[in-house]
């Protein structure tokens, strides 16, 4: 289709979407299945979705975040179920507020999947051209786009979603180039753009590893790490996945391997001074790995398959920006990759990203109605944080466009509501990764639990369909069947319902007692058997999530004059102009806000909504 063949009051679209990674794929589908006409606009539509590094979705609190785009209605656990060639349950041996799904993919399969999403998605048209520059209407609000091939392109509301390409530059030792990633140039100009229109920008750095041929491994000479025989899978629309699972290895580096590190320190353009931009702290390269933790002797290797039928492998953990034969020295030095041919070698990227505390926590910039800002360019790392904010960012933007209320996720329902609140309310300076310990009420957050949470509020705003509420009612219609099977059989000479509750009983070791439960999916059977054990702790924490609740609907007017609040500290009066808080309940998570200046300004919001004087 021609771009601005047919007008839509007065414009091309009703949105465009910057960028096709994994947070452009989730916003460009989420507007046009509501049903706003949508432009992607991406280099390569050949690489929607690409998974620049580790080829697996999921781990730690990132498979909660997947399953919560999965319920809200979006595409990532639709795509990693199909492209899946292993799955684990982490930490199942522990609690659950922290165990969490986590699938190696074939990257390839992933990519043509999403691309085939894009295409077969009515209302979503598609452009492959970069974006340079911003169409500004007279009331600040955004007014479209401007493309590299010279296309100017209307709409009522953007979603940007650069990733590592905004003014990205590549790095393999001397060497360094513009990229976004290696074979793919960098969006250069657009960074200038933002700066021009006043947003504050920054620099960050993010790398990857070298892959190595498949067949130049010594396996035997590693720790193999099979999948978990039962898969559960992303999607609740999925009730099971069959699939030939690939085996993953572990190996170990040594001190010949960081002695050669640290030989050639100097030869690296991180710590040589090249890149100025921050990396992520608990994501490191292996250089900063020696370097921070100068007394460990090994760390850990993960080799993975890119593909069910690449040869490339995934050297997980040594990520580096080191020349090339110093790469080839190090990989050599690792047992099980003596004579490891490489394919491509790793590199770090330096790319520009906006400080999300010019950002709603609907993630609407502040400066400028209409443009939202979602994954790596608001300052975070990975493919699930970045899909989740960009299916918030498109259903947000939808409601823009309706003139509806924005969909804000509080941090009691959702961890994609954690990572958000945390960007808008505290920014920052480095690239931000989810985990567990950040989410504070994380027992309400299992990944299992993502679709009762959510699945509701996408219905609402028409993103969800139908046949995924009667899905979710049938799952918990299940749930609590097999919870009336455990309170009518006995197991070990009591309820089995009580006996389920015993740390060292699993629902798996009943079956043989209570043939009917084998009748259900292992996904009910896992929601079910948590539900059990951790009733208690549930109810205690339902009380501290009614406290946090209250807080966040003491609401503050975007309008708010903090000058006329008496007796909060200069400081405090300076960070909440800044950040600009939606709520009572955010302010007071605001860094550097005391506690006492939240508890006033509590007083004056109050007295403003009911109509009493300041």
């Amino acid at each position: 289709m021609e771009i601005g063949q047919r007008k839509l009051n007065g414009m091309d679209y009703e949105a465009i979407v910057i960028g096709g990674g994994h947070a452009g794929l989730e916003a460009a589908l989420a507007l046009s299945r509501i049903g706003h006409r949508t432009l992607l606009v991406t280099q390569n539509l050949n690489v929607i979705a690409r998974m620049s590094c580790n080829p697996a979705i999921g781990g730690l609190a990132k498979g909660n975040i997947v399953r919560e785009v999965d319920a809200l209605g979006g595409e990532m656990g639709h795509l990693i179920d199909a492209a899946m060639i292993q799955f684990r349950i982490l930490n199942r041996r522990r609690g659950a507020a922290v165990q969490a799904p986590r699938a190696q993919a074939d990257k390839y399969e992933y990519s043509r999947l999403a691309g085939e999403a894009v295409s077969r998605q009515s209302g979503l048209d598609t452009l492959e051209d970069t974006v340079v520059d911003f169409i500004v209407n007279k009331d600040g609000s955004i007014g479209g786009v401007k493309t590299e091939k010279g296309e100017s392109v209307s709409a009522r509301t953007v979603v940007l979603t650069t990733g590592t390409f905004m003014d990205g530059r590549l790095f393999i030792g001397d060497w360094d180039a513009p990229g976004g990633r290696i074979g793919e140039p960098a969006a250069i100009g657009l960074g200038d753009s933002l700066r021009r229109m006043g947003f504050e920008t920054g620099r960050m750095k993010t790398g990857t590893p070298a892959r190595i041929i498949r067949e130049s491994i010594d396996y035997d000479a590693m720790e193999l790490q099979p999948g978990d025989e039962t898969i559960v899978p992303f999607s609740f629309e999925n009730a099971e996945a069959d699939i030939v699972q690939e085996p993953c290895h572990i190996t170990w580096t040594n001190e010949r391997t960081h002695e050669i590190i640290r030989s050639n320190i100097s030869r690296s353009p991180l710590y040589g001074g090249k890149i100025v931009g921050k990396g992520p702290r608990y994501c490191p390269s292996i250089e900063d790995k020696v370097v921070r933790f100068p007394d460990r002797e090994r760390h850990q290797v993960f080799v993975e398959p890119e593909g069910r039928n690449s040869r490339e492998m995934y050297l997980n953990g040594l990520s580096s920006s080191l020349p090339k034969d110093v790469q080839e020295a190090f990989i050599h030095s690792i047992k099980g990759l003596e004579r490891a041919e490489i394919a491509r070698y790793a590199y770090a990227v330096e790319y520009d990203y906006l400080n999300p505390l010019q950002l709603k926590p609907s993630l609407e910039s502040k400066r400028m109605p209409g443009l939202f800002v979602a994954g790596q360019t608001n300052g975070t790392s990975g493919y699930e944080e970045a899909a989740g904010q960009g299916i918030m960012a498109g259903i947000n933007a939808a409601q823009y466009l309706s003139g509806a209320p924005a969909l804000i996720l509080s941090r009691a329902e959702a961890y994609t509501g954690v990572l958000i609140d945390d960007l808008v309310t505290m920014g920052t300076k480095e690239p931000y990764r989810m985990f567990t310990s950040r989410a504070e009420y994380r027992l309400s957050l299992r990944s299992d639990t993502a679709d009762r949470r959510l699945t509701e509020k996408g219905g609402k705003v028409g993103l969800a369909t139908p046949e995924r509420l009667a899905i979710l009612r049938e799952k918990y219609s299940s749930v609590e069947a097999v919870k009336s099977l455990l309170q009518t059989n006995s197991y070990n000479h009591k309820k089995a319902i009580e006996a389920l509750k015993s740390p060292e009983v699993e629902l798996s070791d009943m079956k043989e007692k209570i043939p009917a439960l084998a009748s259900f999916p292992a996904s009910v059977l896992y929601t079910a058997e948590l539900d059990v054990k951790y009733e208690g702790y549930m109810k205690r924490q339902e009380s501290e999530v009614r406290h946090f609740a209250k807080m966040e609907k003491i609401a503050i007017p975007e309008d708010f004059d903090y000058s006329k609040v008496i007796g909060i500290s200069s400081e405090s009066r300076e960070k909440l102009e800044v950040v600009r808080p939606a709520s009572v309940g955010q302010a007071s998570r605001i860094s550097g806000v005391r506690m006492t200046d939240v508890a006033i300004l509590s007083v004056y919001v109050e007295g403003s909504r009911s109509g009493g004087s300041e």
